[in-house]
């Protein structure tokens, strides 16, 4: 059988920066691991994400975030074997065009682009609230949420306009760190002991597929592992990508799995189960990882854990400012955004036009939330936050079946439980995931009323509408459209 072509394979860009590939071989496994993790911020993750799926979920936590990293497991084996065949910057713009044809794969490129833009601009807003806070807190000095944000923007725009590798280091960096102040934690707990004698209550079924409170730790975790199909953005741009993108995919969600769960369950431990109940219901539900960090640690690392929860923001934008950069210029050598957007950087081969696009979008919306008076934390970041997830959960949802719909006929040498079975299960617990979020918004938003919620929850369908009715435009009107285009 002959090989197939890769999609996305146009000629490399030339000494002005004209249409072309990514810089190739430039990142690792590891570095691509990174990259992702990052995007799902797993220090903030613990600190805010954890304590409040206590208080609106109840103790199965742990497990949910076991369970969840299953599902994404399962999307992961045949998401990882279709790369073979497919290496593109826009990803889900492949994997969906190849498998669902050119008019899905326009709008899931859309949507997902989408998604991870406002998920830039949202956590933005979330960066100038915690970095106020922390910059008071540990230094005492009072610097505004908007001068926070701002900067976060500006240092965001420059990594992103630079080398992916650049970027790789910064974030290789920030999330060792943060990292390991969680892993101190760990051990200080479980060597000190808590209240109580360990349980495996917050791994039961009961607490964590019957209890009340399901629907919401579902959506939540789904939530705290956003970006992890990531990886095959960096193809283009990655050493061996048909070895680097499966493992560096394989590694952050196991990785993000077992330090989610064990985390979740070490705060349970270290209060006790009724004693990490009846924190979770009080006022000061935020501060339970911090509290604990200074019974069995001490005040450096609460200290430590102000600062990097600043920093965990950060990788978070420019781990999603990479994703989305790399959709722009997926879409602009397509045709279905300006092609201005694919030019790369003569020297530095990075999508530079894409970036300084997006972070001109970055900088435009967050000074009219500001001008507005939106709140920072429960509108900037929450409003575009909610929709986010909602896009790149049904562009993952999209891809597992366009996986089955590519391998159906021809395996290509896989076996039918990589390629066929497991992709199906992993949409299965996708869409089920999709469906508790849609039932369960409000948790996620803050809002009750039905208008709101209806906006974003649609936002991102709407986006997904609107590219596939562009693509329908620009294929009737040209009938010279590449095939590799497309994808």
């Amino acid at each position: 059988m002959a090989t197939e072509p890769h999609i996305g394979t146009a000629p490399g860009g030339n000494a002005s920066g004209e249409t072309g590939r990514l810089a190739g071989g430039k990142l690792g496994t590891a570095q691509i691991a990174f990259f992702v993790i990052a995007a799902a911020s797993p220090l903030t993750v613990v600190l805010s994400t954890g304590p409040f799926s206590l208080r609106v979920g109840g103790i199965g936590a742990p497990g949910v975030m076991l369970a969840t990293g299953i599902v994404l497991m399962l999307f992961a084996s045949g998401f990882t074997a279709m790369s073979k065949y497919v290496r593109e910057a826009g990803a889900f713009y492949a994997y969906v065009t190849r498998g669902l044809g050119g008019t899905a794969g326009a709008g899931a490129a859309m949507m997902t682009m989408a998604a991870y833009g406002v998920c830039v601009i949202g956590f933005v807003g979330y960066f100038g609230v915690f970095a106020h806070a922390s910059i008071a807190a540990v230094f005492s000095i009072d610097v505004s949420w908007q001068v926070c944000s701002l900067v976060a923007a500006a240092i965001v725009a420059v990594v992103g306009y630079c080398q992916v590798d650049v970027g790789a280091k910064v974030l290789m960096l920030l999330v060792t760190l943060e990292v390991a102040v969680i892993v101190i934690l760990i051990v200080a707990v479980m060597v000190q002991g808590g209240p109580e004698s360990a349980s495996a209550a917050p791994i039961s079924p009961d607490n964590v597929f019957f209890a009340a409170g399901s629907g919401t730790l579902f959506l939540l975790a789904f939530g705290a592992y956003i970006g992890v199909e990531g990886t095959a953005i960096y193809s283009e741009e990655a050493a061996n990508p048909e070895r680097t993108i499966p493992r560096a995919t394989y590694i952050a969600v196991g990785f993000l799995a077992i330090f989610y769960a064990l985390s979740f369950w070490v705060v349970i431990y270290g209060y006790g189960t009724d004693g990490a109940l009846k924190e979770a219901q009080g006022d000061g539900f935020l501060n339970m990882v911090f509290a604990q960090a200074d019974t069995y640690v001490g005040e450096a690392l609460v200290t430590a854990l102000q600062l990097l929860i600043v920093t965990s923001f950060l990788a978070t934008i420019i781990a999603f400012h990479n994703a989305c950069t790399r959709y722009l210029f997926s879409l602009g050598r397509s045709g279905m955004l300006p092609r201005v957007l694919s030019r790369t950087h003569p020297r530095m081969a990075s999508p530079h036009y894409a970036s300084m696009t997006l972070s001109v979008i970055t900088f435009v919306v967050v000074i009219t939330a500001m001008v507005a008076g939106l709140d920072p934390y429960l509108e900037l970041g929450t409003w575009l936050y909610a929709s986010g997830i909602i896009g790149v959960v049904a562009a993952q949802a999209l891809c597992a079946i366009a996986v089955v719909m590519f391998f159906r006929r021809d395996r290509r040498g896989h076996h039918v439980g990589r390629v066929i079975v497991a992709p199906l299960l992993g949409f299965i617990g996708l869409a089920s995931a999709l469906y508790l979020m849609a039932s369960n918004f409000s948790y996620l938003s803050g809002y009750t009323d039905f208008m709101p919620n209806a906006l974003m929850i649609g936002a991102m369908p709407a986006v997904f509408v609107l590219g596939a009715v562009l693509h329908r435009i620009r294929e009737r009107g040209s009938a010279n459209v590449e095939p590799a285009n497309l994808g």
